[in-house]
This record gives C-alpha cells, structure tokens and sequence, in this order.
C-alpha cells in the first residue's frame, strides 16, 4: 500500500471536528516529511513561483519560453502541464499544485534531469494546504488579486494573506540573490513589495507604451523597440512584461527575450482559436472571474458575439456565477 493510501485510511478514522483542529500540523508534518524524503530538492536547482488570481498559466509558459530560447533546461509545473526537460504531459489532478509529495517529487526529478530552471505555478488554496513549504524559492512574480476562492477562503483578506504567505516563503527561502516581481498596477502591489527580500523589481503598463491589440496579437513596446506578439489582449501585455521583468532579473539578453516573445504560440485554452476551416471565429479561453470575463470580450472590441459560459461549476465561489452570467448576456 503507499503511503497516500495510508494516510488517508488513517483519515477517514478521526472525527471530521478533530481533523479540522489537527489539519494545520498534519500537512506541516507531510509537507516537511514529502521534502526530506525527497532530500530539498529545491536546494539544488534554481526555482521561480508564479502566483497571483490570473495570468499565471500564461507567465509560466511564457518564462519558460525565454528560459529555453537561453539555452536553459527547465522543469514546468502549472494548471495546464508538467515538464520535465523535454518530457511534458498533460497535469490531470485537476488542482494546480498537486498534493502530498508530488512537488517534492518533481523538483527531485528536475534535479535528477540536470534542469537549470523549475518553474512552479502556485495557488493560495496549495498554501492553506502547506504545499509552499520547504521550498527554496530563487524568485516569485505576482501578476494581480481580484476576488477568487471565496468560499474556501472565507474572505479576500483571508485570501490576499494566503498569498501573501509564498511571498513570505521567498523571504525565508535558503537561495541567495532572491528576487520579487511585482505588477506594480495591482491595488496590492504594495502588500507584496513589503515583504522581506533583497532585491524588487516592479512591472507597469505604462512601460509597455506605445502598444495596441488587435484579434489576433498585442504590439507592444520594450526597450525603445517594437514587438509583436502573438497573443491577444491588454491582459497577455501585462503577462508578456511579468515575463520580461523575470528575465531582466536573470539578466538575459535582450535579444533572446525579443526571439523568444516574437515565436511564442499562446497557450491552449487562453485565448486559444479554433480554427476547423469554418467562416467565423471560435476562441475558447478559461476566464474564471467576472473581471477576466469582461477583459476577454474587451478583447475583441465591437465584433458580434455568441457568449458560451462556463468554468462556474462545482461548489466553489458560487457568489461570481450571477456576475459572469450578467457580463455574458451583455
């Protein structure tokens, strides 16, 4: 039997009333025993977390894009996949930062593979659940808060300091010449930058000036230079600077960022178009909150719409289902 089977059975024997009281110690105990088990992988490969309410998916796929085009090995752990160097699947635990031991165990594997980089997408219901422990973070970026999780949460306070806490992880990480990426936009931004590391950098839109967007792709700024992008919409802009904040941290050449951005395809099911050889436009894209829902059909300005809504299923934060449904009708 493994030792998840284990420790579940052990769980179904404890009084739900107990569990609750007992939770905060018993995934500090697998999260600390998951990490030596695992021998600190963290310790031994450079490691950057991606968190904030959306636009995560996106900015790990687009670091990960720079990373390589530098000649980097990289690891990927995020909504949508994981990578392992030149091995990725599809990530079908349906949670964005899998449980028990399977982050000790991907960055073990990482290390194992001789990556340089591990790149991890990181959720604030992961650190209720203490999967930010005994991590080594080298660098976190923070792209935006708005109201997500509410429910689990209990509040936004509750959930803003839940993500807060793996900004805390990077203060306390062993890593030296540790770094913080802020959206220096965001209403929190300042929540973010007060935290103890070295080294912040912000990131703007205004930075981004001149820049437009049309159906198909954003042209932005960067550097004095003109670059097309093809991913559209004024939110994959912000994505696309978090991106380049990192690599100037990491102090990348300039020129691999630009090669990097002008190649990079989008990311299925954000922003994603289907095209099957029919005469209008298909665009599947997981916008999970009322204000990314408004932003996505923003996107494409005054073209007529068909809305299909989803991704407000299940028994969480029913209070956005209302709003989504009033933006969509609209």
């Amino acid at each position: 039997m493994k030792l998840d089977d284990i420790l579940r059975s052990i769980k179904r024997f404890i009084p739900k009333r107990i569990f609750t009281a007992l939770a905060p110690i018993y995934h500090y105990k697998l999260a600390l025993i998951g990490a030596m088990l695992y021998r600190f992988p963290s310790r031994k490969i450079k490691v950057v977390g991606v968190t904030g309410t959306k636009g995560k998916t996106t900015t790990v796929e687009l670091i990960n894009a720079i990373l390589e085009e530098a000649g980097q090995k990289t690891a990927l752990a995020g909504t949508l996949r994981i990578k392992v160097g030149e091995k990725s699947e599809p990530n079908k635990f349906k949670m964005t930062m899998p449980g028990r031991f399977f982050v000790q165990r991907f960055l073990r594997r990482a290390v194992s593979a001789k990556c340089d980089w591990a790149i991890l997408e990181m959720t604030s219901e992961g650190t209720e659940l203490f999967r930010h422990k005994f991590l080594d973070l080298d660098a976190l970026v923070f792209t935006n808060l708005s109201p997500e999780h509410i429910e689990s949460h209990g509040s936004y306070e509750n959930y803003v300091a839940a993500k807060l806490k793996i900004a805390k992880a990077l203060a306390t990480s062993h890593k030296n010449n540790k770094t913080i990426i802020v959206n220096n936009d965001d209403k929190e931004a300042e929540k973010f930058l007060g935290t103890d590391v070295p080294k912040k950098i912000t990131y703007s839109l205004d930075r981004a000036k001149p820049f437009s967007t049309t159906d198909h792709d954003v042209s932005l700024t960067l550097d004095g230079k003109r670059i097309i992008v093809g991913i559209p919409g004024e939110f994959n802009i912000y994505n696309i600077l978090a991106a380049v904040a990192f690599a100037k941290s990491q102090r990348i050449n300039p020129e691999i960022v630009r090669k990097a951005l002008e190649k990079f395809k989008g990311v299925r099911g954000r922003v994603e178009k289907v095209d099957e050889g029919q005469n209008f436009s298909v665009v599947v894209d997981y916008a999970h909150t009322p204000d990314s829902l408004l932003k996505l059909y923003q996107a494409f300005g005054d073209s007529k719409k068909i809305c299909v809504l989803g991704g407000t299923g299940g028994g969480r934060d029913r209070w956005k289902r209302k709003e989504m449904g009033r933006i969509a009708d609209e």
